[in-house]
């Protein structure tokens, strides 16, 4: 099996796992080609990430009455024979609802030693598309999280909040982070790192960074930074637009899908959130990540607001390094914030608060930076949609 799924990768790089730190792409082969990481079809090198591999969904969809966890005394399977009301055949491929929940059997499964642990997060245009998507394991009590020396499968529990989409067996929605200990950066780390290779374009601190890097919302935009041209801050996704299929890359037009949000439409320097409706926005600072690093959006913060920030989190090794994305030339890429208010409409000012990131060493070089070498969508980024839209 661990032969199968080798083939296409047998004249790249191998590395084994020594060290602490996130695993890179070498580590992430060396897993594959020893069965710790395994499928029925073979692993290509396109889903092998710089520090991520990504996740394909299989063959049969189960649409479930309602989310849930195994818990520590169940399976997943055990679950959606419980809870579980139709199957739906992905093959060829299928529609997936908005509203509904779907339990997706993964191709991947895998089979950890001791001390190997992982995080599981959307891919950036899963998140981009309102999909909200959890990886969950057997015997499970969080989502996302796989524990160290996880024996056994891996399921994607599906739930497209504004869009139906169209997936087929081998979509990848979800993309999973392994790593050895506990490698992320304490504030004096950081700060240190920051000095060396400029993480961001925001003036800091060794005291702002006890929880990460700090970042803001811009809704004022700047018609000379990318993506930021006629005012446009943000786009809010209609209701009741069309389906999407997700192989269809930019083959929608934005305005069928998204109402832009012009600066001038805005209070002030703010902006109202709806409940439920769904933004993308973007940061007010640039940011960049180091090649020996990788680095996770932190989850929503209840403190700064009834809002929860992002779905997808993790920015792979060489994101907006070395990269003039700033209003003034400045290094770096601006992350892309995936917002939605909840209960009640919440004001977000200009410059607020929205999110930090947590950078974590490498446990070993990477062969790969994130970018265009890779086939990579938003390295350049300012204000960007998915890519399944027109730009």
């Amino acid at each position: 099996m661990a032969e199968t799924a080798m083939q296409n990768n047998s004249a790249l790089r191998t590395q084994p796992i020594k060290g602490t730190g996130i695993l890179s792409a070498p580590m992430l082969r060396h897993l594959i080609e020893t069965g710790e990481i395994a499928a029925d079809t073979p692993i290509p090198e396109g889903q092998i990430q710089p520090a991520s591999l990504d996740l394909r969904l299989g063959a049969v969809a189960h649409r479930v009455r309602a989310s849930f966890l195994p818990g520590r005394n169940a399976t997943v399977q055990q679950k959606i024979d419980q809870f579980g009301m139709h199957a739906i055949d992905l093959e060829k491929g299928a529609v997936l609802e908005r509203g509904c929940v779907y339990i997706v059997p993964l191709m991947e499964r895998l089979k950890l030693r001791a001390g190997l642990s992982g995080m599981a997060n959307p891919k950036s245009s899963t998140g981009r598309l309102d999909i909200f998507t959890r990886v969950i394991t057997d015997h499970g009590e969080a989502f996302e999280a796989i524990p160290a020396g996880y024996d056994g499968p891996l399921y994607a529990e599906i739930a497209p909040r504004t869009f139906s989409v169209l997936v087929r067996q081998g979509t990848r929605l979800n993309q999973l982070r392994l790593r050895r200990g506990q490698p992320s950066l304490g504030a004096s780390e950081l700060h240190a790192l920051h000095l060396a290779q400029q993480l961001t374009d925001r003036p800091l601190d060794k005291e702002e960074l006890l929880r990460g890097v700090p970042f803001s919302v811009d809704l004022v935009g700047d018609a000379s930074a990318p993506g930021f041209g006629d005012g446009v801050i943000g786009f809010r996704a209609r209701r009741n637009a069309g389906l999407i299929d997700l192989d269809n890359i930019a083959g929608y037009a934005v305005e069928d899908f998204w109402e832009p949000l012009h600066a001038a439409k805005a209070s002030p320097g703010g902006l109202v959130l709806n409940p439920d409706d769904f933004y993308i926005l973007a940061s007010k600072e640039t940011v960049a990540v180091p090649p020996e690093y990788a680095a996770e959006m932190v989850a929503y913060d209840t403190s700064v607001g009834e809002f929860r920030v992002h779905y997808a989190g993790f920015f792979d090794p060489g994101f907006g390094h070395g990269v003039a994305g700033g209003r003034e030339g400045g290094i770096g890429s601006r992350a892309v914030l995936e917002v939605r208010s909840h209960d009640v409409p919440f004001l977000i000012e200009d410059g607020q608060l929205v999110g930090r990131l947590v950078y974590e060493k490498l446990a070993g070089e990477p062969d790969k930076l994130y970018g265009q070498g890779i086939g990579s969508s938003y390295q350049r980024q300012g204000l960007t949609l998915g890519k399944q839209f027109r730009r």
